[in-house]
């Protein structure tokens, strides 16, 4: 009687006498998420197979839904990778599934294609999560910190986006608001400034195992034909290097399919309330040149409608962005576990205006700027990447080029009477190469070793425009070469008890001079030449260490220190070149898991952290009204997040996500101290001198809210044998924030809620969606800078007021 309920029979569909070619013909999957007992009697209709659960345990284990178009043998086989088992055929359309020792992490094979395309949420689901941001092919679990990752699928709900889809997903993880193409973005409460200069990221962004920026802004890249994206919260020094104070988000396209022809394609028009219309389409096509090689490629367009008017200009909507991008890959088998792989992709983003309005401005939404501003930014990146295994010893080597352009406007008018424009070109090109060999768990060790050099150079040059004349500024050119060394192994103590120690060794060699010194300085220059131009090395070790306790099947707990760093360079202040140092940060955490997101009826994860930040650099408005950079002092940010979902019923589950950050900038440097006593007379304010009040509320991290929290719900039911429903709905509050360090940039910003919807309606090839952005039509402000020559005109940047969307999908 025990096992009777286990046990499913094939008697529930089509007999056993069935032909076995009929087997293996693509047929559609599409069950609900459940026990697998549940499942795997759905599963057994829909396919006309016998399913018999062996294990008591298995049947018991909750598993994700599974949906696509694939063969019985296919279907059968992810449902038993979902709950940790194995199927085994036993005759002609009949299979026993049983349990199975855990799986050695490898490297991901891309998934057979699907009804939907590669980037299903529920492949992802079905077999244990590989986190390729691990570098050593570690699943989820075995991580001792907090991992999110957005499946291709969801990011592409409601219409592809850009990096806005992640910040709307993570609360952990935010933007300045400038424009596509130009802004900086944030993880936790590891921000330095509001401007994009020669300071490094504090985020690494990656597209598999490349960067895609090192002291340039976010490209904004959209998402599209992606695998999925995955963020690492936290320092990530020892694997990642320089520009990783904050954490990781990578990138992870899908591949090449062997042997399959595939193609998807999506089409969407919008209408934003008091705003101009705007449009979208994206294509993607997978092709095999024989049985080793397959190509495929994918294109984006869009135009984002304008909402912001200039009237003194007599213009409307002027903040109208158009969007054109596009990747291509090549995947060669060379043998059957050596792979070569060719990428390439650009982008170009093309902003009519700006999108900062003045606050208190009648009508609203408009800006009472006389010039044109806006952006133009340009990208472009190739990869090589060679991968396979010696034994048990895998093997990975990427090497890849990048070119970043970005040119951007702002307003820098004297006076209504002389309207000026201030030109900022911004010139990157990053050539990048890292080879890692590694090896999976065997008896209880595991461990990676490798090498990467990075040669970065950016040249940013600045000048006026007037009606009559283009005077130059000056500017600056910062190079820097940087080879490293790095490891890490991890050792199980005892069963469900993991340490790992690594360490990352990183010599760099970093040089830079002025750009377009004006003439009348040049005597001072030539004196102060080695203040100008110079030459430095500098080597920085990082070492790191982590606890990770697997209490039970579905719950870890994990402690870790990780150590982060950025490079100095040299940065403008008013017509001068000058050095700012390098940052370091160091970070203890703890934290919790249980369960995994859309696998199971329950996940949550939580962590609290402490991270100690020397020398920050950051950016600051000069005597001349220009952004300039320098080390603002030593600091201290405490960090608290949580993220979890339910599943309510079949088909409806809800997530929430909240994070609380507190930093304080606590050894201002004396120039600092300057710029507040110049901008505010001395004089007592309840007993506290004007100055120390200023410098009181200046010294915080900038662009970080100290509670910020998501909530969203997804739901879908099926309306017919073929058709089906689903929906997801979110609101996310972003609380209020500083523009930046010192008291021109001490205005606030944030405090407002955000919202969206979107609801399809189709079969897993073809399908209609209605989505809907800002649901309320908030305003907001959710970055208080438009040009740093207005500080004091009280810019705002409003959402998007609401946009309606409606779009087609076909697949193929």
């Amino acid at each position: 009687m025990r096992r009777a309920p286990l046990i499913l029979a094939a008697m529930l569909a089509t007999p056993l006498a069935l032909p076995a070619t009929a087997f293996a013909q693509d047929v559609a999957v599409s069950t609900r998420a459940g026990t697998m007992a549940d499942v795997a009697i759905e599963l057994a209709r829909q396919t006309g197979s016998s399913i018999v659960v062996a294990d008591p345990q298995i049947a018991r284990r909750a598993v994700a839904a599974l949906r696509g178009r694939m063969a019985p043998a296919e279907a059968v086989r992810r449902l038993a990778r979902s709950a940790g088992g194995r199927a085994v055929a036993v005759g002609p359309g009949a299979w026993r599934i049983e349990a199975a020792p855990p799986p050695r992490p490898s490297s991901p094979r891309p998934a057979p294609s699907q009804a939907r395309g590669p980037s299903s949420t529920d492949e992802a689901a079905a077999k244990p999560i590989v986190v390729i941001a691990s570098k050593r092919d570690l699943a989820i679990g075995q991580i001792p910190g907090q991992v999110s990752i957005l499946d291709g699928a969801s990011l592409e709900a409601g219409g592809i986006g850009g990096t806005e889809k992640i910040t709307q997903r993570l609360a952990t993880v935010t933007s300045t608001h400038l424009g596509s193409g130009r802004n900086k973005l944030f993880i936790r409460g590891i921000a330095d400034s509001s401007f994009t200069g020669p300071t490094q990221a504090t985020v690494g962004q990656y597209l598999g195992d490349l960067r895609l920026t090192y002291n340039a802004p976010d490209p904004d890249l959209r998402l599209s034909d992606m695998a999925r994206v995955e963020v690492l919260e936290g320092p990530q020094g020892t694997l990642y290097g320089a520009g990783s104070l904050g954490g990781i988000i990578r990138l992870v396209p899908n591949a090449p399919v062997m042997g399959e022809t595939s193609g998807s394609a999506a089409l969407g028009g919008s209408l934003t309330q008091h705003g101009s219309p705007g449009g979208d389409g994206a294509a993607t096509v997978n092709v095999p040149i024989n049985e080793d090689i397959a190509f495929r490629a994918n294109f984006d367009a869009a135009t984002l409608g304008g909402y912001i008017d200039k009237p003194l200009l007599g213009r409307k909507d002027v903040n109208r962005t158009r969007i054109l991008g596009g990747r291509a890959s090549l995947r060669a088998r060379l043998a059957p576990d050596w792979t070569v792989d060719l990428i390439g992709l650009g982008q170009s983003t093309h902003a009519r205006d700006s999108q900062y309005a003045t606050r208190y401005a009648e009508p609203p939404l408009t800006s009472d700027a006389q010039v044109r501003e806006g952006s133009d930014a340009d990208y472009a990146m190739g990869q090589f990447v060679i991968s396979g295994r010696i034994g048990d010893i895998r093997v990975r080597s990427t090497t890849g080029a990048v070119r970043q352009h970005l040119e951007e406007r702002y307003d820098a008018s004297l006076s209504a009477d002389a309207p000026r424009v201030f030109a900022q070109e911004n010139r990157t090109r990053m050539i990048a190469h890292e080879t890692r060999l590694w090896q999976p768990e065997r008896g209880g060790f595991s461990w990676i070793v490798g090498a990467s050099y990075t040669h970065n150079r950016t040249v940013l040059r600045r000048g006026f425009e007037t009606d009559v004349s283009t005077t130059a500024a000056t500017g600056v050119r910062n190079t820097i070469d940087e080879a490293t060394l790095y490891a890490e192994a991890s050792l199980r103590i005892r069963p469900g008890l993991t340490a790992t120690a690594g360490g990352r060794v990183t010599h760099s060699r970093l040089s830079g001079a002025g750009e377009d010194v004006i003439p009348a300085d040049a005597a001072f220059v030539a004196m102060a030449h080695r203040e100008m131009t110079a030459d430095r090395s500098a080597t920085t070790v990082l070492p790191s260490a982590s606890l990770n306790a697997e209490l039970l099947r579905d719950t870890a707990l994990y402690m870790r220190y990780q150590e982060g760093f950025r490079p100095g360079g040299f940065a403008i202040e008013s017509d001068f070149v000058r050095r700012f140092k390098g940052d370091r940060t160091g970070t203890w955490e703890f934290g919790v898991r249980h369960g995994r997101p859309g696998a199971g009826v329950f996940d949550i994860a939580a962590s609290i952290s402490f991270t100690r930040w020397r020398d920050i650099q950051a950016d600051f408005i000069d005597n001349s009204g220009l952004p300039s950079t320098a080390n603002i002092g030593d600091g201290r940010v405490w960090s608290a997040s949580v993220s979890g979902g339910v599943q309510l019923m079949t088909g409806l589950r809800i997530e929430v996500g909240a994070t609380w950050n507190r930093s304080k900038v606590d050894t201002p440097p004396t120039e600092l101290l300057a710029l507040v006593a110049r901008s505010a007379p001395a004089y007592d304010v309840a007993g506290m001198s004007l100055v120390d009040a200023t410098l009181a509320r200046s010294m915080q991290v900038p662009n970080i809210a100290q509670f910020s929290g998501r909530i969203g719900i997804g739901w879908s039911r099926d309306l017919g044998e073929r058709l089906r429903l689903s929906a997801n709905s979110w609101a996310s509050y972003v609380g209020e924030s500083r523009l930046g360090i010192g008291p021109e940039l001490g205005q606030p910003q944030g405090d407002y809620l955000d919202s969206g919807a979107d609801i399809r309606v189709g079969t897993e090839r073809y399908g209609v969606t209605l989505a809907v952005n800002n649901l309320t039509n908030s305003r907001g402000n959710r970055f208080s800078l438009g040009t740093p020559f207005g500080t004091g005109r009280d810019q705002v940047t409003p959402l998007r007021p609401r946009t309606v969307r409606l779009g087609l999908d076909a697949r193929f």
